[in-house]
This record gives structure tokens, sequence and C-alpha cells, in this order.
């Protein structure tokens, strides 16, 4: 059984439900390691900096002071005694600070993007344009087509960079949407990436025409406060609600009642850009349309007119016409949800995306 270390910046966030899964279903013994681009903590075992001396000073003493910190040497000394055989590494930033560990024990790497790493101007730049993490990762994991083309673009080798796409929750598959309400739902950080701002203008027209339509927005982030302000302005606060932070669980009760899911993701003046939304693929093999933009991985999942309603970023007013249309026939809302689920539940498996993995893995310890 191989072994496997998964490094990642912080531990079981909902967002990042894709760790949790690979941590349970990735074929070999595996280690988890998280708290910072440099992990701090090593599941079950406390402090990485609690390895046991003995062994610890043993393996110290074989590493030039001058090459490695004191906390690089105390992750090599614990992969060392747990004779890890390939590190998986979540976000380019991780991925950047463990190249040269993985280099030094000679074991592969593969270095997992998934947005913002992948597109921000200043997080590139920050990690020398992973020209280390290029040189060092066996294979690169792109989540969206367009993310594997920025990283061909910015050195990665082609024949690295593997499409494998997040996935949802299978148990969102057993949601059945009665389109009960009038309401639209939104559920994310409030960032400029996602630009909750545009949705509630694109909606405050569609209240023109239909006053007692509601849109829920769940999340929190930098821009709250902000979009609440204009919510405001615009006096919507009978037509807008903000949930806060929601559950799972308040999340599919909502999805089973709306009437679409929206979404409206650009790319950030700073380059940020979205990766595959997790919960964009979740509204969407619950049975519910989208409604959002051709932005990075959204165009891979949701096809327009089959399984909701695409317009271009910054396009406000043809996202209002798509959500007035699905109010308009309901008939065509249930439609586009059923093709989604459908394409989600064939394409974009939790299943699919852990046997991708999993056959990377195998072939980067075999090489």
């Amino acid at each position: 059984m191989s072994k496997i270390a998964i490094i990642a910046p912080a531990k079981d966030l909902y967002s990042e439900t894709f760790i949790k899964a690979q941590k349970d279903k990735l074929d070999g013994d595996v280690f988890f390691y998280f708290g910072g681009k440099l992990p701090k903590h090593f599941e079950y075992k406390g402090e990485v900096t609690s390895i046991n001396s003995t062994v610890f000073d043993r393996i110290s003493n074989k590493i030039s002071a001058s090459n490695f910190s004191l906390q690089e040497k105390k992750i090599i000394s614990s992969l060392k005694q747990n004779q890890v055989e390939l590190v998986l590494a979540q976000y380019g930033p991780t991925a950047t600070r463990v190249a040269k560990l993985c280099d030094y024990l000679k074991i592969p790497l593969i270095a997992h993007f998934h947005g913002y790493d992948a597109s921000m101007k200043s997080v590139i730049a920050s990690n020398d344009f992973y020209k280390t993490v290029f040189q060092v990762s066996h294979y690169v994991i792109a989540v969206s087509n367009d993310m594997k083309q920025n990283l061909i673009a910015m050195g990665c080798p082609e024949h690295k960079v593997i499409y494998n796409p997040c996935a949802p929750d299978k148990s969102f598959y057993n949601i059945d949407p009665l389109f009960t309400k009038q309401q639209f739902l939104a559920v994310g950080r409030f960032t400029d990436k996602k630009a909750p701002y545009y949705s509630i203008l694109a909606f405050k027209s569609v209240v023109a025409q239909y006053p007692k339509t509601t849109l829920l927005l769940a999340g929190s982030g930098p821009l709250l406060e902000t979009c609440k302000n204009l919510v405001n302005a615009f006096s919507l606060e009978n037509n807008i609600r903000f949930l806060g932070v929601i559950s799972p669980e308040e999340f599919k009760i909502l999805l089973t009642e709306s009437l679409a899911f929206v979404q409206h993701s650009i790319t950030a003046e700073n380059g940020d850009q979205e990766g595959t939304p997790v919960s964009v693929l979740e509204a969407s093999i619950a049975g519910l349309p989208v409604v959002s933009t051709r932005h990075a991985g959204i165009k891979d999942v949701i096809i327009h007119n089959e399984t909701g309603l695409l317009c271009e970023e910054h396009d406000i007013q043809t996202m209002t016409t798509h959500m007035i249309e699905l109010i308009e026939n309901k008939s065509f809302a249930r439609e586009l949800g059923r093709s989604g689920k459908q394409r989600i539940h064939q394409n974009f498996s939790m299943e699919k995306h852990i046997s991708v993995l999993n056959n990377s893995i195998d072939k980067a310890i075999r090489f």
C-alpha cells in the first residue's frame, strides 16, 4: 500500500470537501499535514515539531543547516519517519514551500492548483512564477481547462498538466427540487471574483417586473457590507435576504425549494479567477439550473441552454433576461435542472476525480 502525504494550508473547510474526500478515498495510507503554506500540524499526531526527538536528531544531522529551516527539517524528518512515497500539495504556494523538500528526499510531488493560486498576479509573482514547482513536480493538477492553459503559458511542461476538476459530494444527487418558490439562490464568498453585486444589480431589474421574487445570498467576505448597502440603496430589503454562512444541510433545503442558482463570476482586477466552483457543481447535480457567466471552470461544467444559462462577464442585462426566462418558463427550468443533474453525475463525479488522482499517484510512484 502506497504511503501518501497530503499537505494543505487549512483543515476541513466546507469549501474544501474535496480534500476530505481525497483523505478518505485515495488508494494508500494517507498522512495529512496542515496549517499554513509550510504545515505546522500532523493530523492525529499533533504538532509536526513533536516528532520523536531521537529520530529527528539522527535525520537532522544529515541535513545541511544552510539549506533548510528548523521547520523544514521537522517536516523532512516526519516524511522520512513515515516512509512517505509521494506528496500531494494542495494549492500552488504550498507546493512552492514543499518542492525543495521533495526534491531533497527524491520523492515525487503532485501540485494541485485550485483557482486564485493559478491566476492572482501577486501570488504567482511571489512564488517566482512556480518555476521550482514546475521543475520538481511529477504532475500538476488543473481544475479547469482555462487553468490548464494558464499553467502551460506560465511555463509548466504540457505533459505534466492533468485536467481534473473538483467534484460535488454525491449526497447532493439525492435532492429532488420542487421549484415551489419564485426564489433565486447564491452561495459563496463575497469576493471580487464572485462579484455578488452584479447578481444584485441583475436581480434589481427582475424585481421591477416581478416584485414578489426573492434572492437569497449566503456566505461572508469582504464585500458583504458593500452588498448590504447596495440592497438598502435600491430599497430591495423585502426581496433580498442575507443568510450568513450556512451549513451543507441548510444549503440542500434551499436548493430543494429554489428556482435557480445564480453566480456572476468575473476575473478580478488582480487576476483572481475561479477554479471550478464547488457550489455550482452541487447546485447542478442537485437538479437546479445555474445562471452564471462564461468564466473559468464554470463553462466547463455548465452548458448554455442545456444545463443552465450563461452570459459574458459584466453583462448584467443578459443575466436579468436569463432569470426572467426561468420565472416565465418553469418547465424550461426543470428541463435544465434535469439535464444538469445527469451531466454532473456522469462527468464530474467524486469517483472520477479520485480515479484520476489515484492513476496519477500510481504512475508517479512507479516512474
